[in-house]
């Protein structure tokens, strides 16, 4: 089919690329001229493993295509994807002003019947919105229908979830509609889940809440775990093993960041508000993460006695691996706190520096090198479980540290690892392993 996605960010890029690797005609648009003919190159503005690639193959065989003008883009759409962005307000309510200009422009420029698809996370009721804004500013005199179908792309494999995804949700309050989408998507293989259009706003959002829960759960308990003797790598296992709790997000950290689970969680509170619900289990949630990401400071701050003047090497900044996502990152409020106290921080992240210097405090020194961030510094902290961070041996610190004090935010080594590396190792939920003690 001739599918047309607006916005070529993070999930409309993907989305786009992997339908025309399925068969179908894709057009993206993006207002960005400079993005644009980077992308027509096969260049893509964003990192993710296995992206360009397919961009380049699926350009090459001419099913993709990139275009800023809307005029050119939606000449012949059948399906017309909205995939922009839906950022966060000051007061926690998502900001819909992308998609309504999306909106005003598929009015003024849809030519023929077309099915209009929010790939953007949207607070509920918002498709009816757009159906009536494009309605009221229609030019030609053409069909349009509504559906919603949420993406749950993960960064860092979002190829891998397109295509061997648990589930596709299309939410459609007619069949034919539904029925239309289900046979865009029935290449991917992946099954696929029809209902309102309503549900399908509201299964996204619950979706990520109850991820981002599981995650601060965890964390609350891995606290209790340090208090008590306890392990909570140990623990986490003894409960995964029960089929109706899961293994998945019951790895202790610093939190949760990204594109998702703050907004997202963020503008569930607002919807629950909105119809006067309390959320209460929701904002405890957000609150413990918020906690989450400064009890790695804390640590530093009681075993140095403060970090005034002292060295903190920070070890990733994107907020999970294989992406160069800084939004809401722990790294961001651990920096901004150390900077705050005059400590002199050095960071190493593969590939998210040049997106972290634009949210790091102007203090902070970047390395090339895992090794020239640790050197002579007072402690290092581990903020991003990133592959080349988990295989830099714990002995390796202590050849180029002062003293080897390593704070692991992300549980990426075993303590008889740092046990036989003779390095102090502080980690989440676990005991904190000093040379010489047993």
């Amino acid at each position: 089919m001739k599918i047309t996605v607006i916005g070529t960010g993070y999930v409309g890029l993907v989305t786009g690329v992997s339908l025309s690797e399925i068969g179908h005609q894709v057009t993206c648009i993006d207002i960005d001229t400079r993005k644009v003919e980077e992308m027509r190159k096969g260049i893509s503005p964003i990192f993710e493993p296995g992206l360009e690639e397919m961009m380049k193959k699926n350009i090459a065989e001419k099913r993709l295509s990139f275009e800023t003008s809307y005029k050119k883009g939606l000449s012949q759409s059948e399906i017309i994807f909205i995939a922009v962005g839906t950022p966060q307000k000051n007061d926690g309510h998502s900001n819909l002003e992308y998609i309504e200009k999306a909106a005003a422009s598929i009015a003024e420029h849809v030519k023929q019947d077309a099915i209009v698809v929010t790939k953007s996370t949207v607070p509920v009721g918002t498709n009816d919105d757009i159906k009536k804004l494009i309605e009221e500013h229609l030019v030609s005199p053409v069909n349009i229908s509504i559906a919603s179908n949420p993406e749950f792309l993960r960064e860092g494999s979002a190829i891998k979830d397109t295509f061997h995804g648990d589930r596709i949700v299309v939410g459609a309050d007619d069949d034919q509609t539904a029925e239309t989408l289900e046979q865009v998507f029935l290449p991917f293989g992946v099954p696929i889940y029809k209902t309102d259009i309503r549900s399908a706003e509201m299964i996204k959002y619950a979706s990520n809440a109850f991820l981002a829960t599981k995650i601060s759960f965890i964390n609350e308990i891995s606290n209790i775990c340090e208090k008590v003797g306890a392990d909570i790598e140990s623990v986490a296992c003894g409960m995964g093993q029960d089929k109706r709790i899961g293994s998945q997000f019951l790895r202790a950290g610093i939190g949760y960041g990204g594109s998702c689970f703050p907004k997202d969680t963020n503008a569930l509170v607002q919807i629950a508000g909105n119809v006067e619900h309390d959320f209460e289990i929701l904002k405890s949630v957000i609150k413990v993460n918020n906690n989450q990401q400064e009890m790695l400071v804390d640590k530093v701050l009681n075993r140095l006695g403060g970090v005034t003047g002292k060295t903190i090497a920070l070890l990733g900044l994107s907020f999970k691996p294989n992406t160069d996502d800084m939004r809401d990152a722990p790294s961001i409020v651990i920096a901004n706190r150390l900077a705050a106290l005059d400590a002199n921080i050095k960071a190493y992240d593969p590939i998210a520096v040049s997106h972290a210097k634009r949210l790091l405090p102007e203090a902070v020194t970047y390395t090339k090198t895992i090794e020239e961030a640790v050197k002579d510094a007072d402690a290092v902290m581990i903020l991003t479980d990133w592959e080349e961070i988990k295989q830099f041996s714990l002995s390796a610190y202590k050849d180029v540290m002062k003293e080897a004090i390593i704070f692991d935010g992300r549980n990426c080594h075993e303590l008889d690892e740092a046990v036989k590396a003779g390095v102090e190792y502080v980690s989440v939920g676990r005991k904190t392993v000093v040379p010489g003690t047993k």
